[in-house]
């Protein structure tokens, strides 16, 4: 699950960065309203956590510019702003919660975590591929019916080609999904994963379903008979 906080706030954004982090999820922090927007709409977000008072785009005005982007994943807001028109304001221009600061860590969470729940109640929980099956709720792994143990990282790397099957996926792309970083072409990490993910699932199965495209990235899908 991927989670961008928008937040101008240094300590605050932190501690919500670490908080969130150490609680599992992988996520981006922003400080500037225009920034926040602009990685709502190109990213791909499981959650937005977003402020009221930015520099750049106010809270309001990032929200609508995310909504009209057709973007509808939820949106938390986390403000100071205590009074019932700024909650009324907010859940009118889309948002699905309204937390005022000074806050918890503990219910923040809580919210997070029923959010999400709510937003994955209408997607497959079943992402499959030929004989290949992931389950997003046991978060088990099968292949030909064989129980295949995977990583936590081997299993978000497989969510993503499955997720975009047929895609071709850029290094860059995984990168910033996965391991949460800026593309670096002296690394290896992204080759030795896809081939750790192809021992686990490829190797010992037909037919083979991870192909990379030299000079442009990866791609998960069922070959075309022969």
């Amino acid at each position: 699950m991927k989670i961008l906080i928008v937040e101008d706030e240094q300590k605050t954004g932190d501690y919500l960065k670490q908080g969130l982090s150490e609680a599992g999820f992988m996520v981006d922090l922003v400080r500037d309203g225009l920034d926040g927007m602009h990685l709502a709409l190109t990213g791909d977000y499981d959650l937005v956590v977003l402020d009221v008072m930015l520099p750049g785009l106010n809270g309001w005005q990032v929200l609508q510019r995310i909504r009209q982007g057709g973007k509808q994943m939820p949106v938390l807001f986390l403000t100071a702003r205590d009074q019932i028109e700024d909650r009324v304001k907010g859940l009118e221009l889309g948002a699905d919660d309204y937390l005022v600061k000074p806050f918890a860590f503990s219910e923040l969470l809580a919210r997070v975590r029923t959010l999400l729940r709510r937003s994955k109640t209408n997607e497959p929980q079943l992402l499959q591929a030929a004989d290949l099956e992931l389950d997003l709720l046991r978060r088990r792994v099968t292949r030909a019916g064989k129980r295949i143990d995977l990583t936590a990282k081997e299993f978000a790397l497989l969510e993503l080609l499955l997720r975009r099957q047929g895609e071709v996926l850029p290094r860059s792309l995984i990168a910033s999904q996965i391991w949460d970083m800026n593309f670096d072409s002296d690394t290896n990490v992204i080759e030795v994963a896809i081939r750790r993910l192809r021992a686990k699932i490829d190797d010992d199965f037909e037919p083979k379903l991870i192909r990379t495209l030299r000079g442009m990235g990866y791609v998960l899908e069922i070959p075309e008979p022969q």
